[in-house]
């Protein structure tokens, strides 16, 4: 069974979700709200899917202190998932250990891999709202056979990578970390896999990337991410194309 270790900060305005903020029309408390959106779809993907859920957070004092509360990022995250699931009695909440992402992810995987002895070990965040119960069930499958395998996502980005050995992860998640993923897995002798190609949440590329997306699979009826869905069609999002130019209007 594969644990999916969710890195998540508390969705607090200003902190997540800037680079949305900085270049589409969403504001800075809108962008916040869509990263918690895609949060909670993330949490209900693994939930729903054969993995074991693990919700790694920042120690308050690793927040910039403009975006600290007295309210401390575990009980924050907690709240949020408890209200998505339901509860919380089948969730892990563990505090991240480094000084870089790759550092805390490293140390995640390796620590549950060798010291708790679980199968295989996923890294995913906030920022793939269409990951699905699918994506990681297909995932775990393809970890079976499979020391690495990587989601891909565009500009050489990867929205989940998953474990059965550890890697040199110093660096490994640093941009572009799709090929250096995959590189580092072939150096330590692994084989490598990958599933189906997501788009990320982070620019204003990735929303002129998802909005038609998510509209398409309204269109036809098919299954969305409900927060993230829901999050677009109350704020009107949408993509039109102006003189050749594509632009993310709202209602």
């Amino acid at each position: 069974m594969t644990v999916v270790v969710v890195f998540a900060n508390p969705p607090r305005e200003g902190l997540v979700a800037t680079g949305l903020a900085e270049s589409t029309p969403l504001s800075t408390a809108e962008a916040a709200e869509l990263y918690e959106a895609a949060l909670r779809d993330a949490v209900l993907a693994v939930d729903r899917s054969g993995g074991d859920l693990l919700v790694n957070y920042p120690d308050e004092e690793a927040i910039p202190e403009p975006h600290r509360t007295d309210t401390p990022p575990e009980a924050e995250l907690r709240t949020i998932v408890a209200d998505t699931l339901g509860g919380t009695g089948d969730v892990r909440f563990e505090r991240q250990v480094g000084s870089t992402f790759g550092a805390r992810a490293g140390n995640t995987v390796t620590h549950l891999l060798r010291e708790e002895d679980a199968d295989s070990v996923a890294v995913v965040t906030p920022t793939a709202p269409l990951l699905s119960r699918t994506v990681v069930d297909s995932a775990a499958m393809k970890l079976r056979t499979n020391e690495v395998v990587i989601g891909p996502s565009t500009r050489g980005r990867a929205y989940y990578a998953g474990f059965a050995e550890p890697i040199d992860f110093d660096g490994a998640f640093d941009s572009p970390a799709l090929p250096t993923l995959a590189a580092r897995g072939r150096d330590a002798g692994h084989d490598v896999e990958f599933v189906g190609s997501l788009p990320s949440l982070e620019t204003r590329d990735d929303l002129l990337d998802t909005i038609p997306l998510l509209r398409a699979r309204f269109s036809a009826e098919r299954i969305v991410p409900d927060y993230t869905a829901a999050f677009v069609h109350e704020h009107g999002l949408d993509v039109v194309v102006e003189d050749g130019e594509e632009r993310i209007v709202r209602d």
